[in-house]
């Protein structure tokens, strides 16, 4: 019985969470023909209550310059003269989500993100003819739930369905290729086939094998504002001093007999609860708390367990704000690994190994431990992992870009033109 609950579990993972990601990941595409075919005393425990105001300093800094764009002649030669078509939807499609603020903010917000960034890029191209691929502005994630405030997806079909209705008969690009370069309106467990075919954005990455990810795909991170972590170090204290030694606020269960005391987070989070809930070396908090940030900004590590997913916001949040993150999700694959130095800046502990975290910590904290803060300190690692309202250099929406254009190649214009 529990091995099928087990399995249960993974496919309610599946549908719940990579379904309305698919959505998202579809609304952005390549036209081209690859398309088609981790206990010390109070004194010893001080020695890591860090000053980091360099730290603190370098990440301010990050946000001080303006939101400015690249210079189209800049951004030509970076991304290989990338050029992208948005199409004008009604605004049923995008612009009337918009007036629930939470649409633009929340952890999903990706698709608001980039949607904006490439109207406000030089990277747009205003004919289709012209376009090495095609954004398609359907906010799927921002009908919320009122039971739990999470983005509920069960409008996604028909207005997914609708959005391609309209594209297809008055456009010619959903036709020339019978709809294999555009989103698909049927969804099963898994990846739809006609995704096998396409290169998707997702915030949901893992190197072994799973029926969410059967299809080429660019790992991109959760939304996180750049306002709120601007607002957060700002308010934070000027000599940067870390007096909270390793940090985690969230969901963890604690009634076993629970189905998600079972089989939530792996029981990872519940470990962690049981293990250092009354270390005080460790500052837990299953609670929310909309200042939150205001803890990270004050931590030196900071955890990152798996939940229902492998990913969350706080590993792009504890990064921005020179937090030490802990990822502790096997198999997990982090995004943009060619700007972001991962091992260099993070550390990873095995969920196997959960019940050991307090001996891991205490050993990178007397061993390499400032050579990691160095590393975060790096305003390009932070610039890498948040989008911004214009594409600037090295950010998210640059980084999604710079990823795609790898395959410009292949796309009909650049075949076009070559065969000229």
């Amino acid at each position: 019985m529990r091995f099928i609950h087990r399995r249960q579990a993974e496919k309610a993972f599946c549908y719940r969470y990579s379904k309305w990601v698919l959505w998202f990941s579809l609304t952005f595409y390549f036209l081209s023909y690859y398309l088609i075919t981790h206990h010390k005393s109070p004194n010893s425990l001080s020695k890591t209550t860090v000053s980091l105001s360099k730290s603190i300093l370098a990440s301010r800094a990050l946000f001080e310059s303006p939101n400015k764009k690249i210079p189209s002649s800049v951004l030509a030669g970076q991304l290989n003269d990338t050029r992208a078509y948005v199409y004008d939807l009604p605004s049923r499609y995008n612009a009337d989500w918009l007036s629930n603020e939470r649409c633009s903010n929340h952890l999903f917000a990706s698709e608001v993100a980039i949607h904006k960034a490439l109207m406000n890029s030089d990277v747009r191209t205003m004919d289709p003819l012209e376009a090495d691929f095609f954004f398609v502005p359907v906010y799927v994630s921002c009908n919320f739930s009122t039971v739990n405030g999470f983005p509920a997806i069960g409008h996604a079909r028909g207005l997914i369905s609708s959005a391609v209705e309209l594209i297809s008969s008055e456009y010619p690009f959903w036709n020339r290729s019978r709809g294999s370069d555009h989103e698909d309106v049927a969804i099963a467990d898994g990846v739809p086939e006609i995704l096998r075919k396409s290169i998707v954005l997702q915030t949901f990455g893992v190197k072994y094998q799973h029926p969410c990810q059967e299809v080429e795909n660019v790992v991109i991170p959760p939304y996180v504002s750049p306002e709120r972590v601007r607002s957060t170090l700002a308010k934070s204290p000027a000599n940067g001093r870390r007096d909270i030694f390793a940090f985690f606020r969230g969901k963890m269960e604690v009634h076993p007999k629970n189905v998600s005391g079972r089989f939530y987070s792996k029981r990872v989070r519940t470990v962690i609860w049981e293990k250092y809930g009354g270390d005080r070396r460790f500052y837990l908090k299953r609670h929310r708390f909309p200042g939150y940030q205001s803890e990270i900004v004050r931590s030196v590590f900071c955890l990152c367990p798996l939940g229902w997913a492998p990913w969350s916001p706080r590993l792009v949040e504890s990064v921005v704000l020179g937090c030490v993150p802990v990822i502790i999700a096997d198999g997990i694959r982090l995004p943009f690994p060619s700007a972001v130095r991962w091992p260099e800046i993070s550390l990873t502990v095995a969920e196997g190994d959960v019940g050991k975290l307090g001996s891991i910590l205490e050993h990178v904290a007397a061993t390499n431990l400032s050579a990691i803060q160095r590393n975060l300190m790096d305003p390009a690692v932070s610039r890498a992992l948040l989008f911004n309202d214009h594409v600037q250099d090295g950010d998210a929406t640059w980084q999604v870009l710079r990823a795609i254009s790898g395959e410009l190649h292949r796309s009909p214009r650049r075949s076009r033109v070559s065969s000229e």
